[in-house]
């Protein structure tokens, strides 16, 4: 009897204390109408089990991470695995998690960057080369060879806060007897006795030695500089005070741009060394907005135009002080509404003339200052999310966007790679390998770590996300995506003889990509697995091997074992609602009559976010509409992050951006705008469902005016 999973008196929720056996090794589909227990048999008692017995045998130590796990409400399991549950749970909502960083394609492609990526200068676009101590120092006596004394310097520290007390101490114990500190040089003693204002950035190099540039001199001061400058060095024209840098390291010889050696955090957006300085890695960054500091156009500055100034500050007459003394200088009237003012004055009181700092650099700068969450949370009230001006929304410093894989026209840099969609990432690393300009050395450096990333792009693929591009913020993912994407990553792990309990993955898919998915779930048995899947879905019902029908009602009115068996089987239950639709007693009926549509419509012009293609739309307001196509057509990009998001910063002055469209017509006729998704409810074990409602509220009023109460 081990080829069955047996389960005995199971009471939790709205379970009847059911008796039955479900068969090891194969593709198992609860079903029933909604409520009426399937989660209820295969999370809170199937998974919830295997979970609790696999910690359970775990060490002490490993045991006090995972928490007291309850024992669900069964009389006994036999022939229970290890569990791993697979649900309709919403991404990461951390905004530096992507598709790729989530599957760990992108820690794949960080490797392969920094083995075979060919670095190019950000300027000049010519690639990086490395030169060795005696290249360097045959340019330094070709640059410099009419020169009487050079002074080669080695970099510590660039553009860097701090008093620097501990590097100046390290660099006397290492015998370096003068120093040059923010363009000026002193003794290294004189040095010591300075007190550098540790808020402002400081460029420390060390004078290593001053030489008359002769050949058997300069390769020995260049060795030593190199040594005690990691690699960079400066040379320094004493008698006209001209520079110039030099590396071992990557460097452009036109335009003396460096590079460090290749490294995988060097291509990490969550990594100092690799994202861009502007927005720290995010690609996207807070700024105060205009429209917000100035909401009403019909409003003087006299009657408090300027909202941040009227609500949070405490300093309310100094400040309209110093806005009549600006419209002194600059003549015009705090009498005259916003609106009917030059763009020039409106400009100048926003930004500031040189004496008047403005009204939004000024907040910028207490923000910055403060240290009241408080005034940080209302300032953050007249901030929206915008892109990042540095590196465009692609997170990464610009030095990082010009190492590339390839040769032209295949040369990719690591945005451009994760920007395109995984369908066309599978052609695109198969031609790589074959035709993409790689050295033979590089292939052979390369291929493991292509062949891996192959691998997981195929797994993507093979549940219908071949669509997904590996820049997708994981945020924006639905519940059935990221579902599928754990699914995705339980492939790769090849794993046997677990219990998969999956919560309904069809949801979001489209027929097309349905063969796919029940595929993978062959993949998984053939491994010898056990699939549960919660599912309503005709075309993964009569593909299981098994079949547990749950009902017949909701709650009360269900948790009781209606049928059990193969596809047939339920079929041929007179007692089950799911075999009658199966064998098509019972039908839904296609209603014949239509509601036509009105002559009041919404309509989205110019829709070109993510794969949109700058489309038009007409929406016919007072119908029932339904939006659809094949997975990541771009139909949730259309109603949700364009549609849900203008109407909501239209109607109800949310903050959000919306995708990227010309406008939306019809709005007038709208007064409010809900948006429902897949996200929880609620995750505070004080909540359910009177309380969400507000149902509770009139209770707890009743029983307060009962006296009996």
């Amino acid at each position: 009897m081990r080829d069955k999973i047996i389960i005995h008196g199971a009471r939790e929720h709205n379970l009847k204390n059911i008796n039955l056996e479900i068969p090891r090794d194969k593709i198992v589909v609860i079903t029933g109408i909604s409520g009426s227990g399937k989660s209820s048999l295969a999370f809170d008692t199937i998974y919830a089990e295997g979970q609790r017995r696999y910690v359970e045998s775990l060490s002490t130590y490993a045991r006090q991470f995972f928490g007291n796990l309850e024992k669900p409400d069964v009389d006994w399991i036999e022939n229970l695995s290890p569990a791993i549950s697979i649900d309709q749970r919403s991404a990461s909502q951390n905004p530096r998690s992507t598709v790729g960083t989530v599957t760990e394609i992108y820690d794949y492609l960080r490797v392969l960057f920094a083995r075979i990526g060919r670095p190019h200068c950000p300027n000049c676009k010519s690639v990086l080369t490395k030169q060795g101590p005696q290249d360097i120092a045959a340019k330094i006596m070709a640059e410099f060879k009419s020169t009487k004394n050079l002074a080669f310097l080695a970099p510590q520290v660039r553009l860097q806060r701090g008093e620097h007390k501990y590097l100046l101490a390290k660099l006397k114990a290492r015998k370096v007897s003068q120093v040059r500190i923010d363009g000026v040089l002193m003794d290294i003693v004189e040095a010591q006795l300075l007190t550098l204002d540790k808020n402002k950035p400081h460029s420390i190099e060390a004078l290593v030695m001053e030489k008359i540039p002769e050949e058997s001199t300069i390769i020995k001061a260049v060795e030593k500089t190199l040594s005690l400058g990691q690699g960079n060095l400066i040379v320094l024209d004493l008698a006209t005070g001209k520079e110039k840098k030099y590396s071992e390291l990557f460097s452009c010889p036109k335009c003396q741009t460096t590079l460090d050696e290749l490294h995988p955090r060097l291509f990490s957006f969550n990594s100092p060394q690799g994202a861009c300085p502007t927005c720290q890695g995010l690609g996207r960054k807070y700024e105060i907005d205009p429209n917000l500091v100035l909401p009403n156009p019909r409003l003087t500055f006299a009657e408090g135009a300027i909202r941040p100034w009227s609500r949070i500050t405490s300093h309310a007459s100094w400040y309209n002080k110093t806005l009549q003394d600006l419209a002194a200088r600059h003549k015009f009237s705090l009498d005259t509404p916003v609106g009917e003012l030059p763009r020039k004055i409106r400009q100048m009181v926003l930004y500031g003339d040189g004496t008047f700092e403005g009204v939004i650099p000024n907040l910028e700068r207490r923000y910055k200052e403060t240290d009241s969450d408080y005034l940080k949370t209302e300032i953050e009230k007249y901030m929206v999310e915008k892109i990042c001006p540095t590196c465009n929304g692609q997170r990464l410093r610009p030095e990082v966007l010009n190492i590339t894989i390839g040769t032209p026209p295949n040369a990719k840099n690591i945005v451009e790679i994760t920007a395109m969609d995984i369908g066309n990432l599978q052609v695109y690393f198969k031609n790589l390998l074959q035709s993409g300009g790689l050295s033979e050395s590089e292939k052979t450096i390369a291929q493991e770590i292509i062949a891996n990333i192959i691998q997981k792009l195929g797994f993507l693929a093979d549940v219908g996300l071949a669509y997904l591009t590996l820049d997708r913020n994981a945020s924006t993912l639905a519940g059935g995506e990221a579902q599928r994407i754990r699914l995705a990553t339980q492939l790769g792990t090849g794993l046997m003889g677990v219990i998969y309990v999956l919560d309904e993955p069809s949801i979001g898919l489209h027929p097309r990509d349905h063969a796919k998915l029940l595929q993978t779930f062959e993949v998984l048995k053939e491994l010898g697995n056990t699939v549960i899947v919660v599912e309503h879905d005709r075309q993964t019902i009569e593909k299981a091997d098994w079949v547990i029908d749950i009902g017949p009602g909701a709650g009360d009115h269900g948790g009781r074992l209606v049928a059990e068996g193969t596809v047939e089987k339920i079929k041929k239950s007179p007692q089950s609602l799911t075999g009658q639709y199966l064998s098509g007693k019972r039908k839904i009926e296609v209603p014949s009559k239509r509601r036509p549509p009105g002559k009041e419509a919404l309509v989205i012009r110019g829709a070109a976010e993510f794969n949109l293609k700058n489309i038009d739309v007409t929406l016919p307001l007072g119908n029932f509409i339904c939006v659809t196509g094949v997975s990541g057509s771009g139909k949730s990009t259309l109603v949700v992050e364009i549609l849900g998001k203008a109407l909501a910063n239209k109607i109800h002055r949310a903050k959000d951006p919306a995708g990227k469209h010309k406008g939306i017509a019809g709005v007038k006729f709208l007064d409010k705008v809900i948006t429902i998704d897949q996200s929880p409810i609620g995750r505070t074990p004080r909540s359910n469902p009177a309380t969400y409602t507000n149902l509770f509220t009139p209770i707890r009023e009743v029983f307060a005016a009962t006296p009996e109460a």
